[in-house]
């Protein structure tokens, strides 16, 4: 199955459920472990597991191939997505998941943000609506009681 406009937002409802799956894998297997050691682990899973998935689905091709400007692309994405899991195993590893999962979650607010200053994406006054009410969401669900 491709990412087609008919099917993106099944793909989209699965990174979450494997999302929750993995705040909750990860609070528990990071317990009595340095977080930044886990996350190494977790990415060499990631490493193996992905380049078997991308040569058993025939979609292997050499990456060096690639033109410079999708290396440097995906070499800032890398470097942010390795940042980010370096920060949320360490937020794991001391706060409850249920605090550190919502606020992980502002991430949607700043795509939107992000998306219309450097990508020109236009959301409409509705869309503007569902991020403020994600980000009061997040507030909610990480104040303290």
């Amino acid at each position: 199955m491709t990412a087609t406009a008919s099917s993106w937002i099944v793909w989209a409802l699965l990174s979450a459920v494997f999302a929750a799956m993995t705040a909750i894998f990860a609070k528990v297997g990071i317990q009595g472990v340095n977080s930044d050691l886990a996350t190494l682990v977790r990415t060499a899973i990631i490493i193996v597991v992905l380049s078997a998935f991308v040569w058993l689905t025939g979609k292997w091709s050499n990456p060096f191939e690639l033109p410079s400007r999708t290396w440097v692309f995906l070499t800032l994405s890398g470097l942010a997505t390795g940042a980010s899991w370096v920060c949320y195993f360490r937020a794991l590893q001391v706060g409850p998941a249920s605090k550190v999962a919502p606020i992980d979650k502002l991430s949607l607010v700043l795509v939107a943000l992000f998306a219309v200053a450097f990508l020109g994406e236009r959301p409409t006054g509705r869309d503007w609506i569902g991020i403020f009410l994600v980000a009061v969401g997040v507030l909610v669900l990480a104040s303290r009681r």
